[in-house]
């Protein structure tokens, strides 16, 4: 997948090494410089654990180096990337629940995000990429993400980080991915990605590159069809595929003899092996000017479990995105998506009994749905800000599973803004 300056959701940050002989107008020829910063606040004004505010953070600094301009490797690019994040979690603060309302929160720390080679084959039909990297980068990834600030649905959809060791941006590690083009729409995509969980660690700054506490690999699988503004009056992707994730994982309820372990008091289970399945799309179904991206697309995604043992037994996501809103303002954009993510009855079962061991009452409930509306108003070509609003039915309680009750449904008010960076001061 290409990654583009202006695309600035957090999954797709690049930062780069710099040349202190050379200045980026020297460089321009083989290099693409990219710097951002994106920032989201959010404050949590009713349910919850308590009413208060938080903000997190990421610069990024990056560049793709293009070989066969500088050194004649025909067809080879290399990306490296850092980056810088900061702030807190509402979620984990305010909300009480797992999943955060700031998707650019996670992998704190300065750190070393990307360090790989890119390579082409057969007139660009076949893109091979291999180093230092991550899953979500290239897989459930979308353009469509930089719309809008929940990690329920952005940068990917979140039940893949919870039922798998699927890695994330900007905790890197071995892998590698190639797509093939099977005609110029449709391509077949796989990938194969070292579990990174030691990696996670707030002291990690991403130049360790042992593989001594991994556990196995993650690998996705993803058949897409897709067309673009430049080929497409209604730009539309639609993909269906999965994953294996073959390194070790915890047990969300079970012990070692396969009975709860807020029971018994014993240890939770450490498992191996878990497997998942998708499907999505996103379409543009109305452009009254095909010589205006002034649209609205839609999109959606299903994700489900099929093997493991999974806290989330099934996810799913909806929404639209117009561009283009009042008279002069084509560049600002409307958002809305919802996602539903449905419990496994035994994760929920060890929250009953931790529960009732502390003397709650109540059994959590089986399913938490997210929903964010947003507004993007586009300042310049380099600076975007997003306000938005967020309702959270049924906050789960993964983060803390013992609470004694279940917590008030949660509004949350946000804003959202991007600075390009490489964009203000290389022009």
């Amino acid at each position: 997948m290409a990654l583009k300056p202006l695309t600035l959701t957090s999954c797709y940050l690049l930062v780069s090494f710099s040349y202190p002989a050379f200045s980026a107008q020297d460089t321009s020829e083989y290099i693409e410089w990219l710097a951002s910063y994106t920032g989201e606040a959010a404050a949590n004004v009713d349910g919850g654990k308590r009413e208060g505010s938080a903000y997190a953070g990421q610069l990024f600094l990056g560049a793709e180096i293009d070989l066969e301009k500088f050194a004649g490797w025909e067809n080879t690019k290399v990306h490296v990337a850092f980056t810088n994040r900061h702030g807190q979690n509402l979620a984990a603060t305010h909300i009480g629940s797992s999943t955060s309302v700031q998707e650019i929160y996670g992998g704190q720390n300065s750190r070393l995000a990307r360090l790989t080679v890119e390579k082409s084959f057969f007139d660009d039909q076949l893109q091979v990429e291999v180093g230092r990297t991550v899953a979500n980068i290239s897989f459930l990834g979308s353009e469509l993400c930089q719309y809008f600030q929940t990690n329920s649905a952005c940068g990917n959809p979140t039940f893949v980080f919870k039922t798998s060791n699927f890695t994330w941006w900007p905790v890197s590690s071995w892998g590698g991915h190639a797509k093939y083009w099977l005609s110029p729409e449709i391509y077949f995509h796989t990938g194969v990605y070292e579990e990174n969980t030691p990696h996670q660690d707030l002291s990690d700054h991403g130049f360790d590159w042992s593989t001594d506490e991994s556990t196995g690999v993650v690998v996705p699988v993803t058949l897409g069809y897709q067309t673009t503004w430049e080929n497409d009056a209604y730009p539309k992707r639609y993909e269906i595929g999965g994953w294996y994730d073959g390194a070790d994982y915890t047990d969300p309820a079970k012990d070692e003899n396969g009975n709860f372990a807020a029971v018994t008091g014993n240890d939770y289970a450490t498992q191996n092996g878990r497997s998942g399945i998708f499907a999505r799309f996103e379409q543009t179904i109305l452009r009254p000017n095909l010589n205006s991206k002034r649209s609205v697309t839609i999109f959606g995604a299903v994700l489900a479990g099929t093997s493991g043992e999974l806290i989330e037994d099934e996810y799913i996501k909806a929404g639209f995105v117009k561009r283009g809103t009042f008279t002069g303002r084509d560049e600002d954009t409307i958002g809305f998506v919802v996602t539903q993510q449905f419990y496994n009855k035994d994760a929920i079962e060890d929250q009953r009994i931790l529960r009732e061991a502390k003397g709650g009452l109540g059994r959590p409930e089986s399913s938490q749905t997210m929903m964010e509306l947003s507004y993007g108003i586009h300042i310049n070509d380099n600076i975007r800000v997003q306000p938005n609003v967020h309702y959270i039915i049924n906050p789960d309680q993964f983060s803390e599973r013992d609470r004694l009750q279940s917590l008030d449904d949660v509004w949350v008010v946000g804003v959202r803004f991007d600075v390009n960076l490489a964009g203000l001061l290389l022009r």
